[in-house]
């Protein structure tokens, strides 16, 4: 109950842009006393969030918390789907886990799963991803889009661009994509995308993007074998970013492109995609687990196949590599 009526009060000053919300407004959306609306503010200011209060006007939200919540989500999201439905944690293992058992249990499309912190954080090859507390956005997606299996990868490349479109919006900065899922900030990466499905060999069930963004990390909050190769959004701007404006964002910006890719199919994303990639038609070493490839990176296949141009002009198609762009 207490959760609905503090759902209902955000929403009214999302609603409001900005502005001041009468305190009759909040009574009537409530349905609750003149009396109560203000203990309910009070119970805001307690969550860190600071408010103006405004004789004949009304209150209005100054300051969010740092931390993120459901809550601070919610409040300016606007999509139809995506983030209606979150699940916020403190400390997990890792969102991807969470949102798998989610999925299973039937959990709506567009469900997000949110951690201040995740000790079991993983990317892509079991490699480890390090995930410090209140600092970087760790986050899963759930999707149930009807598509046939094989075109799932192309969601993993939709999302670096409705990050890379987040980030442009919110902070200003220009990151680049380096194929298949490493956002780059002047050669450093800042983000990581760990796309799995629940499927049969027919049909699937979901997909579910797990999404690392460096935020508000100091230097020392790499371990030192990442401080020369990781950087965070702070870093790059040289001032904090509000980590909940940035999953906004990203969640605005993917039910756009998700919408028209459902529509229009890849090509529309695969355009925007080249256009943020670090690796086009340049020299390449891709690393499979079939061996190495080097030659010119020539863009991706309307699939999302990375296409490489060797020495002897032959097209190669490499579905899943480590990549390195050569001097």
């Amino acid at each position: 109950m207490q959760s609905e009526i503090r759902r209902k009060l955000l929403e009214a000053f999302s609603e409001a842009k900005g502005d001041y919300v009468s305190g009759q407004k909040i009574s009537d959306v409530l349905g609750c006393s003149r009396t109560a609306v203000w203990k309910h503010i009070e119970e805001l200011r307690k969550e860190g969030y600071e408010l103006e209060a405004v004789r004949k006007k009304g209150y209005k939200i100054i300051k969010m918390p740092e931390k993120i919540s459901a809550n601070e989500i919610r409040i300016g999201l606007e999509t139809e789907t995506l983030g209606q439905v979150i699940h916020h944690y403190e400390s997990v293992e890792s969102t991807q886990t969470i949102a798998q058992q989610l999925a299973t249990q039937g959990a709506v499309e567009g469900t997000l799963v949110v951690a201040e912190e995740q000790v079991g954080g993983r990317g892509r090859m079991a490699r480890v991803w390090h995930s410090p507390k209140e600092t970087g956005i760790w986050m899963s997606l759930i999707l149930k889009p009807k598509i046939p299996i094989q075109q799932t990868p192309q969601l993993t490349l939709l999302a670096a661009v409705a990050i890379v479109q987040a980030i442009e919006e919110e902070t200003g900065l220009s990151p680049t994509i380096k194929w298949p899922n490493d956002i780059l900030m002047n050669g450093k990466k800042i983000v990581g995308i760990l796309t799995e499905l629940q499927a049969e060999p027919d049909h699937v069930h979901s997909v579910i993007i797990g999404i690392g963004i460096n935020v508000n990390q100091d230097l020392n909050h790499f371990p030192e074998h990442l401080q020369s190769i990781a950087t965070s959004l702070k870093l790059e701007k040289g001032e904090p970013i509000v980590r909940a404006h940035i999953i906004q964002k990203f969640l605005t910006s993917f039910e756009k492109l998700y919408h028209q890719y459902l529509i229009h199919g890849f090509k529309p994303i695969k355009l925007l995609w080249e256009s943020y990639s670090i690796s086009l038609n340049k020299q390449i070493t891709a690393r499979t687990l079939s061996g190495t490839l080097t030659g010119r990176a020539l863009g991706i296949s309307d699939e999302g196949v990375l296409l490489l141009e060797t020495e002897d002009g032959k097209i190669e198609r490499i579905y899943s590599a480590d990549i390195e762009i050569n001097a």
